[in-house]
């Protein structure tokens, strides 16, 4: 992971993801982050969910727009603002990041290498409280 910082748009992989949310239509935005949540969601326990940088990505841009959602201000995120994304995205999101906060995922062995990983995981359950909270789940 070409990461710089702990944030969710501060690694090589997140800001390319940033720049491919740009490049879809606008009636597709959403569409690129159902697929890079639904490829991590359905990676099940056993499997090692690798790549994850891309999910996270998403669901903070999703989260952005749930009340009490952080801006995704960097200049590594999408530089044109996102159509309102569909509620089902919600628990999707939060099915991926339990994904990732769990064993056998990359980016969660990256930062524990790094000594970083609860620094991680704190950012990965905000972004959760926000997702779960829009959700009513």
């Amino acid at each position: 992971m070409g990461a710089w910082d702990i944030g969710h748009f501060d690694n090589d992989t997140a800001a390319d993801f940033g720049g491919r949310v740009d490049d879809a239509e606008p009636g597709e935005k959403a569409d690129v982050l159902r697929e890079v949540l639904s490829a991590i969601a359905e990676t099940g326990p056993e499997d090692y969910a690798e790549c994850g940088e891309e999910a996270v990505a998403a669901a903070a841009l999703i989260a952005a727009q749930c009340p009490g959602g952080e801006p995704v201000t960097t200049a590594y995120g999408p530089k044109d603002p996102l159509p309102p994304l569909p509620a089902d995205l919600r628990p999707l999101a939060v099915r991926a990041l339990d994904r990732l906060s769990a064993e056998n995922a990359e980016p969660l062995d990256l930062w524990a290498e790094a000594g970083e990983d609860q620094t991680w995981l704190a950012g990965i359950a905000a972004l959760r409280a926000v997702l779960v909270g829009a959700s009513g789940e």
